[in-house]
């Protein structure tokens, strides 16, 4: 069942139009990009708080269901579950898109389980989910310049400089999850944790 079974993609940000450019937000940029991807359009979901797209990876291929959270990052946990209950998505078949401040900006890398290394979306998810064996996609957004607080820092907005490589970078974190859905987690860490 598991092979045939869909895959939730989560992409974890804050919704409100003052939050959609910032750094904390990259996970929204990379489900709507994914979206776009499948021909599909994200829409309000019937059973959670949260936006979502359903499509297929290519022709026949797997069935992705893509979300954005609508509660605040720190409650992103619950629409999750409730949307992998009603798909019936294993957590083997949940993956995290979100920003990471210990990778540097310009990196994107994948791993699954572990942590969540202060990360509140994620705290939230692997709560919900009771497990922390999910993928994540950790989209390099580096340590705050100076003495800025971490969490001052993620809810600002990428610099000017950032900005000319964002869409690259969103479009690589987008192949990324692509990777992990059709070859896995091993295979897409070692096309893409080289460069």
């Amino acid at each position: 069942m598991t092979d045939e079974a869909p895959w939730l993609v989560v992409g974890l940000g804050n919704p409100g139009r003052e939050y959609a450019a910032n750094r904390h937000n990259v996970g929204f940029m990379v489900a709507d990009l994914l979206a776009s991807r499948v021909g599909a359009k994200m829409g309000r979901a019937k059973r959670a708080q949260a936006e979502m797209a359903e499509g297929r990876l290519g022709f026949g291929g797997p069935k992705l269901v893509l979300v954005k959270p609508l509660t605040y990052m720190n409650l992103s946990g619950a629409p999750v579950v409730s949307l992998a209950q009603f798909f019936k998505v294993p957590v083997a078949h949940v993956i995290a898109v979100h920003d990471e401040l210990d990778v540097p900006f310009g990196q994107v890398r994948v791993k699954r389980g572990g942590g969540e290394g202060g990360h509140n979306g994620l705290r939230s998810m692997s709560k919900s989910l009771a497990s922390k064996d999910y993928a994540r996609v950790r989209f390099g957004i580096g340590r705050p310049p100076g003495r800025q607080e971490p969490a001052d820092f993620v809810l600002s907005d990428f610099s000017s400089v950032e900005r000319k490589e964002l869409d690259f970078l969103v479009d690589r974190a987008a192949d990324v999850v692509e990777a992990v859905v059709l070859e896995g987690v091993e295979w897409a860490q070692n096309k893409y944790h080289g460069s």
